[in-house]
């Protein structure tokens, strides 16, 4: 295994427990939902992308851009928040 190997290993880690820990349970769901289908194969910048979304986005706010109830701002409306909605709307 290769140290980029096991660095993104070791960031998925991170970003699981972090993604499971949001601070309400209706953000957690969609968090969890697509960590369970899309965290092992997304790639390092989609993780970049996750993970601000985790660190920078207050929990209303994702809320409402998950679930499509509002449009996010041209920043955060990326990749990775387009699969969470995927999965919300599903």
């Amino acid at each position: 295994m290769t140290d980029t190997v096991s660095d993104l290993e070791m960031r998925r880690k991170k970003l699981l427990f972090r993604g499971s820990h949001r601070g309400t349970k209706e953000n957690d769901i969609l968090m969890g939902r697509f960590m369970d289908k899309h965290l092992a194969t997304l790639t390092a910048e989609q993780l970049d992308r996750f993970e601000i979304l985790i660190n920078e986005v207050p929990d209303a706010d994702f809320f409402k851009w998950a679930t499509g109830k509002e449009a996010a701002p041209a920043q955060y409306d990326t990749d990775v928040l387009r699969m969470i909605r995927d999965l919300s709307n599903a």
